[in-house]
């Protein structure tokens, strides 16, 4: 196999991640075989990228989302590497490489500061140790490999100057290892030389993170010297190094006496303080609210509380908000995506972006990627029409794609809009009785039949492609929605386009709740899935069949579950009149639950019911409420399930 063939299946398996056909045990091979055809032809450059970029993606391949992120983006770079080593073959446009290229990957970038200046930490402190003791072996090793990962980050994030110095101070550690050089004061003079340079050069890419040109110190002198140590040669003198390059915060509203850092956490540590902050929250809850404290008629007790109220909803703010990430890391993924896929299937797109400052929890940005991902590939795929389509209907032949994150009434709303074709209801309601989903004869309003393409293997392709038709991501898209706690809408017009709107908490950990009663016990609903309360009257409610119950509201006939047989609670109210509707919205379908008393709105922190209970269907978790009960909270899409199998 040449390079020619080499880059070829390149293009394949970079074809393959976009559309999520390749896992981590072929890609790993693929990129194996890669390695060993480019240093077989003498081309050990590319060979050492290729060899980097297997170990980065090894260590990503326990996630999902991270594996794809890591391989998708090195092999930009060793792409690269390998025309660069094959002058013959063809290379892409600078522009192109360059708007694609690794390199402009912030986060990237980010978390390659952080991490190289951890190494940088550790390579100073072993090479201290080792000018006490040239004859230690686990500092040498420990500098060693501190200066190889270094010299691996740099290459694929195309920072020549930064690669070239490790590579060279890395060969030289090597031949300490291999005992063909002895660590007299005069090396270590150099290796520590070099770990300066590395800091400053490091703190220039750092000041160009915010998109400022950061050009590095020059490197040609320290070289000479590291390789004049090489050759057994007199290194000149050490130079005086001028002062590493200051971090410079984004925000330029800081003054220069301000210092700004970031500090890597462990996500256990900061799992754990939110659990924490939940119980303060809940311990300041029953005490505010304990009625013996609330008969004391103190003014100086009152203020205290209410100032332990304020500092405890700072800490709970303050707390969150170390768990969120722009939406844009998220958003930024898709760029690729939609350029890969433009190019396979011959559509000209544009894609928009709104919104991206947009902060999200992290957790729920991990797993939104893949929903994301099949949303815009549907987009792409069955939404967009092909330039000749689009010109025969009037429009313009490049469509728009629209993501866009904004936040509305505590919740974080993100849309994906196409101005394509629309969905054909009346294909989609075909197709679903084809296969059983729908009655004949049974009538679906228009909501309902747009959430038929959630179903699974549902698909109206004609043809499956290694992009879509399969009928998998829909469902995907619905089930890790609804395990977000959130809620998805779906808006679309015949020959003007699509929207899917997606409405999320900003975290998993607190919940917006509405306090319902039945009988002697609590729930807590979801505010974002209530849609309405009401009490109704005898003339609202309707028998179908002798025993299924509905209600007439607003002009729809919904039906009606009771929450006190589904969960068999003794006391309640069966007389409807007597109790409340509370009207909600489930999969598309609003229906009706029947509860005897609402009894107020509360910010709740979920916990978790063990694996006891946590399989229970209808409910999603527990909260400590105000008064120190326990209420449920109700999973509105489970309730829904159990009420149509019932």
């Amino acid at each position: 196999m040449d390079i020619q063939a080499v880059i070829s299946q390149l293009d394949e398996l970079s074809v393959r991640m976009v559309v999520g056909a390749a896992d981590a045990p072929e890609t790993l091979q693929v990129l194996a075989t890669i390695e060993k055809t480019a240093r077989d032809a003498g081309r050990a450059p590319a060979a050492d990228v290729a060899m980097e970029l297997q170990a980065r993606a090894t260590g990503a391949a326990a996630s999902p989302e991270e594996f794809e992120r890591v391989v998708t983006a090195g092999i930009e770079n060793l792409r690269k590497a390998l025309e660069k080593a094959d002058p013959a073959a063809p290379s892409q446009p600078a522009a192109d490489a360059m708007a694609y290229s690794i390199a402009q990957d912030p986060e990237l970038m980010s978390d390659f500061v952080n991490e190289a200046a951890e190494h940088l930490a550790t390579i100073e402190a072993q090479i201290l140790i080792l000018e006490r003791d040239p004859t230690a072996h686990d500092p040498l090793h420990a500098a060693f490999r501190g200066f190889h990962t270094i010299k691996g980050l740099a290459g694929f994030l195309d920072l020549g100057d930064i690669r070239v110095v490790s590579h060279e101070v890395e060969t030289l550690l090597d031949r300490a290892r291999n005992q063909e050089l002895l660590l007299t004061p005069a090396i270590i003079d150099v290796v520590l030389e070099s770990a300066d340079y590395l800091k400053r050069a490091i703190a220039c890419v750092q000041a160009g993170l915010p998109g400022k040109p950061a050009e590095a110190p020059p490197y040609d002198q320290l070289l000479e010297r590291v390789r004049a140590v090489l050759e057994g040669k007199q290194a000149a003198p050490p130079q005086i190094c001028e002062e590493p390059v200051a971090s410079k915060s984004a925000d330029a509203n800081k003054s220069d006496g301000e210092t700004a850092f970031s500090l890597r956490v462990d996500a256990g540590k900061l799992d754990y303080m939110m659990d924490m902050v939940g119980e303060l929250v809940i311990a300041q809850s029953l005490i505010t609210h304990n009625p013996e404290i609330g008969a004391l008629e103190s003014g100086p007790l009152q203020r205290n509380l209410q100032q332990l109220g304020r500092i405890t909803a700072e800490v709970q703010r303050v707390a969150m908000s170390m768990r969120m990430t722009p939406v844009g890391t998220l958003f930024g993924r898709m760029n690729r995506l939609v350029r890969d896929l433009t190019r396979k299937n011959g559509k000209k797109v544009r894609l928009e972006l709104a919104g991206e400052e947009t902060e999200l929890d992290k957790t729920i940005i991990e797993q939104l990627a893949d929903p994301m991902m099949h949303m815009v590939r549907n987009s792409l795929d069955h939404g967009l029409e092909g330039p000749e389509e689009r010109a025969a209907g009037g429009k313009s032949p490049e469509g728009t794609l629209v993501l866009s994150a904004s936040h509305q009434a505590g919740h974080i709303l993100i849309e994906i809009t196409d101005d394509g074709r629309g969905l054909n209801t009346e294909k989609i309601l075909k197709k679903a009785r084809e296969r059983g989903l729908v009655p004949e004869g049974q009538n679906l309003s228009e909501n309902e039949i747009f959430f038929l393409i959630f179903e699974p293997g549902f698909s109206t392709a004609e043809v499956v492609t290694d992009v879509s038709g399969r009928g998998v991501g829909m469902d995907v898209v619905r089930r890790q929605i609804q395990g977000l706690r959130g809620r998805i809408e779906i808006r679309s017009a015949r020959g003007r386009g699509t929207t899917f709107l997606m409405r999320l908490p900003l975290t998993l950990a607190i919940i917006d709740g509405l306090i319902v009663g039945v009988g002697e016990e609590r729930y807590i609903m979801p505010i974002n899935s209530v849609r309405e309360m009401l009490r109704p009257t005898p003339e609202m409610i309707f028998t179908m069949e002798g025993r299924a119950e509905m209600a007439m509201v607003r002009g729809e006939l919904l039906p009606i579950v009771r929450l006190d047989r589904r969960f068999a609670i003794q006391g309640a109210r069966q007389n409807p009149s007597e109790a409340l509707f509370v009207v909600v919205e489930a999969q598309g379908r609003r229906f009706c639950l029947l509860v005897d008393e609402m009894l107020g709105k509360q910010e709740v922190v979920i916990k978790s019911l063990g694996d006891t209970f946590r399989h229970v269907s209808g409910i999603s978790g527990g909260a400590i409420l105000a008064d120190g009960r326990v209420g449920l909270i109700l999973d509105v899409n489970g309730v829904l399930r159990e009420n149509a199998n019932a």
